[in-house]
């Protein structure tokens, strides 16, 4: 092979791991190398365009790959912000890649369809009548919280740190067993509504459990999910 021919793979894989335009249109830029060499990056990427509708991908112009100082500030590995998906370069697999930017599509839905989400107040409603069983349960496991926590929707950093590191995910999960769809799901009423969108999209065998468990926020998810207008 000629040198100009390896030169001219070299900057073509240069290119591939730096910057690049999904067949939609979507800009997929690498700040940082992606730690894990076993990851392919296109695969997931791939896959996302594969699951989500393009009407649901509208605000979304870039996801950009690298570490960020949010990740350590508010301890988290992805976010969505001014039509832009930033997610952490260190993933386990494809699977992880996937289910971050998934979730932080449903961040993006909530900015153009909010009213539609929330403004007949069921899923608000749906979401504190869960919080409140929630709250008894664990009252009932001796996890002492006044009840005030449970009846804001907003995110509040000290409860949800109080779920994951007081009580723990390996036990909430089974606490929430028949009311919420995840460990995650009760942290926020915009946590609540992007766990399901999540779910609605990559997990097709828990339709069934969330439409019984969980159903005004189903048919939110799924009248989105069809509405191509």
């Amino acid at each position: 092979m000629l040198i100009k021919d390896l030169q001219e793979i070299q900057k073509r894989q240069q290119q591939k791991v730096s910057d690049f335009y999904t067949t939609r249109g979507l800009h997929i830029y690498f700040k940082d190398k992606i730690e894990n060499p076993d990851i392919d990056f296109d695969k997931a990427i791939a896959e996302v365009e594969s699951v989500v509708p393009s009407h649901l991908m509208s605000e979304i112009e870039m996801i950009m790959v690298g570490h960020f100082e949010e990740f350590d500030e508010r301890g988290i590995n992805a976010f969505y912000a001014d039509g832009m998906v930033c997610i952490s370069n260190e993933q386990d697999n494809e699977l992880d890649i996937v289910d971050d930017i998934v979730h932080e599509v449903a961040h993006s839905v909530e900015e153009v369809q909010g009213y539609f989400i929330y403004g007949d107040n069921k899923v608000k409603n749906e979401f504190l009548d869960k919080r409140l069983i929630l709250h008894d349960i664990l009252w009932s496991a001796g996890y002492r919280v006044p009840k005030k926590k449970f009846t804001e929707v907003e995110y509040d950093q000290d409860f949800d740190m109080f779920l994951l590191q007081t009580v723990g995910y390996d036990k909430l999960i089974q606490y929430c067993n028949g009311i919420f769809i995840s460990a995650y799901a009760p942290t926020s009423l915009r946590e609540y509504f992007a766990t399901g969108f999540t779910d609605f999209l990559l997990r097709s065998d828990s339709h069934n459990y969330m439409k019984s468990t969980c159903p005004q926020l189903y048919k939110k998810i799924h009248s989105l999910h069809a509405d191509n207008d």
